[in-house]
């Protein structure tokens, strides 16, 4: 059965990382026996300048009737005076609420290739290996009321609501775990429940989840202390599960330990294992048309894509594997590179992973 894939390129950096990311599509595709078809639209701030709105109707049909999405980047500074509405952040959002993309998995793994790369000391990240669930579609993103308001002395002041409701902390509590069950069976939980009644239940809740997965050790840790952990001794997680405000904040932090976010993929799932695949970094506008991004996390996203979307697990591997062939050649881009190693661009990079696939 032919599986459809809609590609999203847009801002940035995003066409050209794209770009290398549907070159892998195409080798799986022509080389392997990969059964997928491939429909690109416009997202973000493309989508705004060609139609007036980050997200178009067509875009938003064409990711409802997908398999799975690839998605490079949106945002930049050319649209940050729009009205916040019509922000191209706004079309990402807009996909994660619309298809019902609530668990975010972000991994961070260190390369051993890489160990140099990290500001950390080697001996503090190697071997470091922590997949982060973030929840996506609710808490202080979403809550509402919001908004910005003129007070009776006339100051103006800006609100949000942080609320989660039990439903929803238990099916990103069963995401966390489930995964856990195939990893190292240890999920830590993400709170701010001394100060916060919001996190307070969902501790409650976590605590109770855990119940159905004895296999799994639940601890919980304060997310200041958490961000403290992460950069003294990140090799103490597995799996760490948190709130869509917290987990945004925590997965950047995890990012920088493995030395650039340019080499980290993730995946945002819905009910049913549909997801939408994207690095983890942003448009990067200032470095946009050189051909010097890196593309590799994209790839890695495609890797996701297979694993958790289209059920293509030996597929996946063979692109990891792929990857890291490729670092052992010495290739790196700017965002990786260290003397004596071969400086290389983004299309040179992605043709290096297409032709290791062999």
């Amino acid at each position: 059965m032919t599986k459809k894939i809609a590609v999203l390129p847009g801002d940035g950096i995003g066409t050209e990382i794209v770009a290398e990311a549907v070159k892998v599509l195409e080798a799986l595709r022509r080389d392997f026996g990969l059964n997928i078809e491939m429909e690109q639209a416009l997202v973000g701030g493309a989508a705004y300048d060609a139609a007036g709105h980050p997200l178009p109707e067509q875009t938003l049909a064409l990711a409802k009737a997908a398999d799975a999405v690839l998605l490079g980047a949106v945002g930049g500074y050319k649209w940050e005076s729009l009205d916040i509405a019509l922000r191209p952040e706004k079309g990402l959002l807009g996909l994660r609420s619309e298809l019902g993309l609530f668990s975010n998995l972000r991994p961070a793994i260190l390369y051993p290739q890489l160990a140099n790369a990290s500001t950390l000391k080697p001996e503090v990240v190697s071997g470091l290996d922590i997949m982060i669930v973030r929840e996506l579609t609710g808490d202080i993103y979403f809550g509402k009321p919001r908004g910005i308001r003129v007070l009776e002395n006339g100051e103006r002041e800006g609100f949000n609501t942080m609320v989660y409701c039990e439903s929803e902390i238990e099916r990103i509590g069963r995401s966390a775990f489930d995964i856990a069950m195939r990893r190292d069976k240890r999920v830590c939980s993400v709170d701010k429940a001394n100060v916060l009644e919001c996190t307070e239940l969902w501790r409650e809740v976590m605590t109770r989840v855990a119940r159905d997965y004895p296999e799994v050790t639940l601890s919980h840790m304060y997310v200041d202390n958490a961000a403290m952990q992460l950069v003294r001794a990140p090799k103490q997680f597995d799996v760490m599960v948190t709130g869509n405000m917290f987990g945004d904040i925590l997965s950047d932090c995890a990012a920088m330990l493995t030395g650039s976010i340019g080499m980290l993929p993730s995946a945002s799932l819905d009910a049913f294992g549909k997801g939408m695949y994207e690095p983890i970094h942003g448009s990067a506008p200032d470095i946009a048309g050189k051909g010097i991004a890196n593309p590799v996390a994209t790839i890695l996203s495609v890797a996701m894509m297979l694993r958790y979307s289209l059920n293509q697990l030996e597929l996946a591997e063979r692109v990891e594997s792929a990857v890291n062939k490729v670092l052992d050649q010495g290739l790196r881009t700017a965002d990786i590179y260290t003397p004596g190693m071969h400086k290389t661009g983004t299309a040179e990079m992605g043709d290096a992973v297409v032709n290791a696939l062999r």
